[in-house]
């Protein structure tokens, strides 16, 4: 994050949007508000569930496919290019203004005339050594929906909950004939996980996880039982948080995982408060969050009065 501003606004003008979050999400809703000429501030922490990504093939237009920390750099670029502030900070505070929102990020506050959330959601990570490399070197992975493909026929394990990670491992059964779930939890959820693993012919291990440890050729998994096995890939099951403080904040009804109800504009409860991306209900993938991000810029502009055109020093 070290090529995005840490200065204040030199302009105490209200923004007519502040986005909260810089990833694939806000970058996007960024590059089109700077593109409608409206001021745009994007304040971010820096924790783009994008940055895991050790490289996406099917993000649309890069064939080879591309690194989420490179994917980052190529938007933040595009942004600043048409316009928009990008900041780094961490949005603390959002409170009703005469002029919209009032907007606290460590030292610095601001006005905001229309505020888009971009603040995805935080995946809940094994406990184990260099998890970080791990997913980097694509031993561990986070989203089936994404690199499913890319098991193609490995020996892969999904754990967690019964209820939760058995469908995660049926999902994975397309792509391997070697899927394993590690289950616990309620009985009879996993009584329904064990039947299911059968019909699909996905093994099981009725087990807790005690320790991952990342090795060369993959990761080894030990149960609470003492038993030991070795996977080519994991895919740990734990949750994720959904970042919706914000909209609490402001009186968002969430929902009961936390997810931010949005209208077909990507509009909360809260007028000129906009939610895109993984924050929301639905599918979280990149190509999803990019689409809410235009429909979201979008209606924030719509929203603003019109600016009629009076010049530009050079064709955008």
């Amino acid at each position: 994050m070290n090529d995005i501003s840490t200065q204040p606004l030199p302009n105490p003008d209200p923004v007519d949007c502040l986005i909260v979050g810089g990833g694939p999400a806000g970058l996007t809703a960024a590059l089109y508000l700077g593109r409608f000429h409206r001021s745009c501030l994007v304040v971010d922490a820096g924790r783009s569930r994008a940055s895991w990504i050790p490289r996406s093939r099917n993000y649309p237009g890069f064939p080879p496919g591309i690194n989420g920390n490179d994917l980052l750099v190529r938007l933040r670029e595009q942004a600043s290019g048409y316009g928009a502030r990008l900041e780094h900070g961490r949005v603390e505070r959002i409170e009703p203004h005469t002029d919209g929102f009032s907007v606290r990020y460590g030292e610095r506050t601001c006005v905001a005339r229309r505020i888009i959330l971009a603040t995805g959601i935080e995946d809940t990570l094994p406990d184990m050594p260099d998890v970080e490399q791990a997913i980097s070197e694509g031993k561990v992975r986070l989203c089936a929906i994404c690199d499913g493909y890319e098991v193609d026929g490995d020996n892969v394990a999904v754990y967690g909950e019964a209820e939760n990670a058995i469908g995660h491992a049926v999902f994975l059964r397309t792509f391997s004939d070697r899927v394993t779930v590690v289950v616990h939890g309620e009985p009879d959820a996993c009584d329904q996980a064990i039947a299911l693993a059968d019909h699909y012919d996905i093994q099981v291990i009725s087990d807790r996880v005690e320790s991952l440890h990342p090795c060369d050729t993959g990761i080894e998994l030990l149960t609470c039982g003492g038993d030991r096995h070795h996977f080519d890939i994991i895919y740990p099951n734990l949750g994720a948080r959904f970042r919706s403080d914000l909209a609490v904040q402001l009186g968002v009804p969430c929902d009961e995982c936390g997810g931010v109800p949005v209208d077909d504009h990507l509009q909360t409860s809260v007028r000129g408060l906009y939610a895109i991306g993984d924050v929301t209900l639905g599918l979280k993938q990149i190509s999803v969050a990019i689409g809410q991000a235009a429909q979201a810029a979008t209606a924030v502009h719509n929203s603003l009065e019109s600016k009629p055109w009076g010049g530009s020093a050079r064709n955008r």
